[in-house]
């Protein structure tokens, strides 16, 4: 962005369409040369390293989107939206608000002058920020309630060096958007400089860069986990040459009570049930984590194939949901991008899973599968499975998007997770109908460990279990 602005420079007039089509013309032309090369680099799902240059080049490919979005923009020159400070009548348009989780948000605009006390926003400022369209746009001053405790010096610190130093403003800043949560803020202004040479007005753009930072923070987790993958390939295979037993996924001896110091606590329990007779490990898994924002992400899974290879392909697996959890990734997205993970694999696998985010705030689940049984619900003494969102398995079909559902759950609530091998012999439905029986036995255990425990004496010790199973209980304790 160039330095001063004279305050009595022209009105600026949008560039030609030529040139602009041709910038937008080789942003799409080094895209497209950034996508050949990223289809001709060889694509290992096993190797860190692999995995962490193909985040960087989606990184990077998202970028240029975003370059392409706000070129097309700049071209087509829509004409500025004023804000109620605007003429008389005048309302901020009611243009669609982009996807909270798209990297190409559009950009907003503003100027405070200085001279008049005169403030004008963009309609798309609006959205951004959070602020009802029929509320006056905020003043400098005022603009710092928006932003989060932490980054209010910062944000000071930008205006002041602007409006006294004449320094451009370059850096973000983090708002609290009603319903929306926190959101990241990219900011750039500069100072206008009346014929005094003081500052006049400032001018500043801004755009919604949570997502990208996002999607960034996910290439440097990628990035550090390749200094311990060896260490943690070693463990594995050290586990794996020590028997299929230990190889699965051990049980949780105790109770996870998570968030720890809550007031609403959800107990969550789990058990890894091996074959009858010996068999190589598969891919069957579970986990829970509690997560930045308080919430908590727990689910089960299961990824075709045995032997090593299964139980190195699980690991990773854990570890691309975990990563993408800790983005802020929603359940419904988080699989999405699981499926392209597992075709992008050199060796692509199919699988199944559920993934469930509760906010114990709320006491609300959000949930999602992939070709995998639905949650069974356990209330007051009975059972029923949850209405399951759109889903195939994972790896199935190129390019699948997954549906997401919400549950409004109750203290007491108790929900029960499991792979296709708990019940032997019946699978999805024919599985619940046997399950769902033990709710009046289920009913009267106050803990998710003592569930676990009843069900594995229910189902554990069956002969006919030709492979391995996970059940998972997550229970409502306050």
């Amino acid at each position: 962005m160039p330095s001063h602005l004279s305050a009595d420079r022209p009105a600026a007039q949008p560039p030609p369409r030529g040139p602009v089509d041709a910038l937008i013309s080789q942003a799409r032309r080094l895209k497209g040369d950034v996508d050949a090369v990223r289809r001709g680099t060889p694509d290992d799902a096993t190797d860190p390293r692999e995995r962490w240059r193909r985040a960087l080049y989606d990184l990077a490919l998202h970028q240029l989107d975003d370059l392409d979005q706000h070129l097309a923009q700049l071209r087509d020159d829509p004409a500025p939206v004023p804000g109620p400070s605007g003429p008389p009548g005048a309302e901020p348009a009611a243009a669609p608000e982009p996807h909270p989780d798209s990297l190409l948000a559009r950009v907003g605009s503003a100027e405070w002058n200085l001279l008049t006390d005169e403030v004008s926003w963009s309609g798309e400022l609006y959205r951004i920020l959070g602020r009802d369209p029929s509320a006056p746009p905020l003043t400098l001053d005022e603009l710092p309630s928006l932003v989060v405790d932490e980054d209010r010096p910062s944000l000071t610190a930008m205006v002041t060096g602007c409006l006294v130093d004449g320094r451009p403003i370059d850096g973000e800043f983090r708002v609290l958007r009603p319903g929306d949560g926190v959101r990241t803020v990219h900011m750039m202004g500069e100072p206008v400089l009346g014929a005094d040479g003081g500052t006049a007005s400032m001018w500043a753009v801004l755009r919604d860069v949570s997502a990208l930072r996002r999607c960034r923070r996910a290439v440097s987790e990628t990035r550090d986990s390749l200094h311990h993958h060896r260490h943690a390939a070693a463990r594995t295979g050290h586990r794996l040459a020590a028997g299929p037993q230990e190889a699965g996924p051990p049980p949780w001896h105790g109770s996870l009570r998570l968030p720890p110091d809550g007031a609403r606590v959800l107990d969550i329990a789990a058990a890894h049930l091996p074959a009858s007779a010996p068999a190589p490990v598969d891919g069957d898994w579970y986990d829970a984590l509690e997560l930045p924002d308080g919430t908590t992400l727990f689910g089960v899974g299961e990824l075709t194939g045995q032997g090593a290879g299964a139980a190195l392909d699980t690991a990773m697996l854990r570890g691309a949901v975990r990563g993408m959890a800790m983005t802020g990734a929603e359940p419904g997205p988080l699989l999405t991008c699981l499926n392209g993970l597992l075709e992008a694999g050199a060796q692509p696998a199919l699988g199944s899973a559920l993934c469930l985010r509760y906010r114990p705030a709320t006491r609300s689940l959000a949930w999602a599968q992939a070709g995998h049984p639905a949650p069974l619900l356990f209330r007051d003494g009975t059972g029923r499975a949850l209405e399951a969102p759109r889903g195939v398995p994972l790896g199935a079909a190129p390019g699948s998007s997954y549906g997401q559902a919400e549950e409004t759950l109750e203290a007491g609530d108790l929900l029960l997770l499991h792979t296709d091998a708990l019940v032997p012999g019946h699978a999805g439905t024919g599985a619940a109908h046997r399950l769902l029986p033990l709710a009046p036995v289920l009913a009267g255990i106050r803990t998710a460990r003592d569930c676990v425990r009843a069900v594995v004496r229910e189902y554990g010790g069956r002969e006919e279990r030709t492979g391995h199973a996970c059940v998972l209980v997550a229970r409502i304790a306050s």
